[in-house]
């Protein structure tokens, strides 16, 4: 059990597996408290079943005083989730975390570190040292909590990773980073190192939208800034620093560079690539 830090309004709480059915129910809710998601995008407690029985990992987090699971108390509501399953290809054995949810009031608590490792913990003990996930690189906080918190790396970029929308000509698109986390080595938790190499992209000098990506440089560490609040922008505005990223991420990782940490400068936050 962990206590949330003393300037937040939040209850101790306890991180569970969850595996009754009932009890997964509530993990759709986290869901739609965390993301908003319509009813088409939430996973189903369904699929937390049928993968919980299957090497699957589900977990939960409640309050330390609620009730366990087969208590004929009333369930509590679960306020974070993380959720992922074993993945194979070319021969190749991983955990892949499909899932990390906490709800907005608990957000810079700790808790998302404290369910990665608790997945971690889970994922060892099956016998597995590698685990993959995605994320949005326009959300500077999740690039902070992947890379600087977790101390796990971005190898690829995919362009519309997913459908959201029905049109896509119309909907925004939704580019992802694939982080990958080396399970039996983890890396500290450090501060945001101050910015160290060649700039590939920068917002313009005058204003908040991208300038010109500068995609030929071969420096052995490149720089990509990233809005440090892009949810708060406009939507034209931030399409403009998904196409850059786009172009910038994708063409840097596509020539051997990962990106392994998220650097800052006041109120500039840039990725950090390092060619391997």
């Amino acid at each position: 059990m962990r206590e949330a830090p003393a300037s937040l309004p939040l209850r101790p709480y306890v991180i569970r597996d969850v595996t009754d059915p009932w009890a997964m129910r509530g993990l759709e809710g986290v869901q739609v408290d965390a993301w908003g998601y319509p009813d088409r995008e939430v996973l189903p407690s369904s699929m937390f079943r049928i993968s919980s029985v299957c090497g699957g990992v589900v977990l939960g987090a409640y309050p330390a005083d609620a009730p366990s699971e087969g208590s004929s108390a009333a369930p509590a509501l679960p306020f974070g989730l993380a959720f992922g399953f074993p993945a194979l290809r070319d021969g190749q054995l991983w955990h892949h975390s499909h899932l990390l949810a906490v709800h907005p009031d608990w957000r810079g608590s700790g808790l998302a570190v404290a369910l990665k490792y608790a997945q971690r913990e889970r994922v060892l003990a099956q016998g597995i040292t590698r685990m993959t996930w995605t994320f949005d690189p326009l959300i500077a906080r999740n690039a902070r909590l992947n890379l600087g918190k977790l101390g796990a790396r971005a190898i690829s970029y995919h362009p519309d990773w997913y459908a959201l929308g029905d049109d896509p000509a119309t909907a925004f698109p939704a580019d992802r980073l694939m982080i990958e986390w080396d399970l039996s080595q983890p890396r500290a938790a450090h501060p945001p190192p101050a910015p160290d190499g060649e700039v590939v992209l920068a917002a313009l000098p005058e204003g908040e939208e991208p300038d010109a990506p500068r995609l030929g440089l071969d420096s052995p560490q490149v720089l990509a800034e990233v809005p440090r609040k892009a949810e708060l922008m406009n939507e034209p505005l931030r399409l403009g620093w998904r196409l850059a990223l786009r172009e910038v991420l994708g063409e840097y990782l596509g020539r051997g560079y990962v990106v392994t940490d998220l650097a800052a400068d006041g109120e500039q936050v840039y990725y950090v690539l390092t060619r391997e």
